[in-house]
């Protein structure tokens, strides 16, 4: 059984602008890989399974598609190993279907090509094509147009996931941020964003990135005060992330925050 770990992401900025015709909004946004990882696993078999996590939907329409697309049967049995929270803007579900893509295109006699396989895993998820790709990513329009960038990796993670909180669906946070008018400004947060970028050569510099369009916790001001030098919600949360220099100040800052939510400590990663 091949197996790989899939990774999780942040979202170290995300600017959102307007509903485009599709119905999918405009967005710009800095992807980056972290150590915190589900495993998955994919080998022949007889018949289509998905086992390990039983709310799965998404790595068996990935694997239906890449049947459909290679023009085979989906004769795959695919393993999850959980690690990564369900639905905290960490693109778990996302990273499961890219891992599943890789593995089970590997095991075709003549696997797909990235031209093809790219706009498959973007029909999954704006986040997919992105667990397909290496390093830190500008993502674009729905966010499945990449870019790659060269962004510092020497620094420290904390995830908060506040104890009670759960994630509205996806539609309903969009509905909020357009009910707010939240496009507003979206051409002048997006060009400070890319200005930020081209300043970026520490990791420090990172907090001069703008903050999340879509969701914020009072949470970061409080990984602030315990040493991040950046602190924000990663997607449409609701983890909080803060960024340290240091290793010890970032043990420090999840023991402070131990009672509030789960806590991992991770490093960015370049390779899924």
């Amino acid at each position: 059984m091949n197996r790989r770990p899939a990774t999780a992401k942040l979202n170290l900025a995300l600017v959102v602008g307007p509903a485009r015709e599709d119905g999918k909004h405009e967005v710009t946004t800095i992807l980056q890989r972290v150590d915190l990882a589900d495993r998955v696993a994919v080998e022949p078999a007889r018949r289509l399974e998905v086992d390990g996590f039983a709310d799965d939907t998404i790595v068996r329409r990935a694997l239906e598609r890449l049947g459909e697309e290679a023009g085979i049967e989906p004769v795959w049995r695919a393993r999850i190993w959980k690690k990564i929270p369900v639905a905290a803007g960490l693109g778990g579900g996302s990273s499961d279907a890219a891992t599943a893509l890789r593995l089970a295109n590997g095991l075709l006699a003549e696997p797909l090509p990235a031209a093809r396989l790219l706009p498959l895993a973007a029909e999954l998820g704006a986040d997919v094509p992105f667990f397909l790709a290496d390093g830190p990513q500008l993502g674009r329009g729905d966010g499945s147009e990449l870019t790659r960038l060269e962004l510092p990796q020497d620094y420290w993670i904390v995830l908060l996931q506040p104890h009670g909180e759960t994630k509205p669906s996806t539609a309903a946070i969009y509905e909020r941020f357009d009910e707010r008018d939240g496009a507003a400004g979206y051409p002048e947060r997006r060009a400070a964003l890319l200005d930020a970028v081209e300043r970026i050569r520490r990791p420090r510099d990172l907090a001069d990135l703008p903050p999340n369009d879509l969701a914020s916790s009072p949470l970061a001001e409080q990984l602030r005060a315990l040493g991040a030098f950046r602190a924000d919600v990663t997607g449409a949360g609701p983890v909080v992330y803060g960024l340290f220099q240091h290793r010890a100040e970032a043990r420090a800052a999840a023991r402070a925050l131990r009672r509030l939510g789960r806590r991992w400590i991770t490093v960015p990663t370049w390779y899924g």
